[in-house]
């Protein structure tokens, strides 16, 4: 018996358990996919999108934080306008509280920002694209340009640009650095082993 037990705590410590995937994630998974393909094409990074909507809400879509920030996508209600404005279309009827409605926010204001983000590597882009979720562009290129002022690569997020603060408040620099890398190295490599598809700096 004690080597049954053994073998057991032997297999589960060289595999562990994928206990950070909330079992709520699972009902979202075909629509985050679909979405995500049809903003991003077929290689979309749907495990980094996910880790994304993990480190904002664990999925819950009536969350809602002491700011303000409400749903899945945690969209603040001037962000949610902002962007029902933007795209009519497909985000016109303003719902952050409705999961598909929060599903396609995130990927879009995503891929917004990214698409106006210029980075030495795509791993820095995507660092800059998260950073920019969460505490907006304008920040960004901020921090970029302190960076440049100061003869520090600015297209380099990684080991460069990350140590930068343009002015923000102490715990406002650390939350919004600690969310890129808790998204890509903490999160996605959860969602990937769990079958999510492709994800950002591999």
């Amino acid at each position: 018996m004690k080597a049954v037990i053994l073998l057991i705590l032997l297999i589960t410590a060289c595999h562990p358990v994928l206990a950070a995937v909330p079992g709520d994630a699972a009902r979202y998974k075909r629509d985050l996919t679909r979405v995500s393909h049809a903003q991003w094409g077929l290689d979309a990074p749907v495990a980094t999108f996910a880790a994304q909507i993990h480190q904002e809400s664990r999925w819950r879509s009536d969350a809602r934080s002491p700011v303000g920030a409400v749903g899945l996508a945690q969209f603040m209600p001037a962000t949610s306008k902002w962007i029902a404005g933007i795209y009519p279309s497909s985000l016109g009827n303003n719902q952050p509280y409705n999961p598909a409605w929060a599903l396609q926010a995130l990927v879009t204001y995503n891929h917004w920002h990214y698409q106006r983000i210029k980075a030495d590597t795509d791993c820095d882009r995507w660092a800059f694209t998260l950073s920019a979720y969460n505490g907006g562009l304008g920040w960004v290129q901020r921090d970029q340009k302190k960076a440049a002022s100061q003869g520090i690569d600015s297209g380099q997020y990684w080991g460069a640009v990350e140590f930068i603060n343009a002015g923000r408040s102490a715990a406002n620099f650390k939350e919004n650095r600690s969310y890129p890398d808790r998204i890509i190295y903490r999160w996605q490599p959860e969602y990937q082993a769990a079958g999510w598809g492709n994800g950002v700096c591999n």
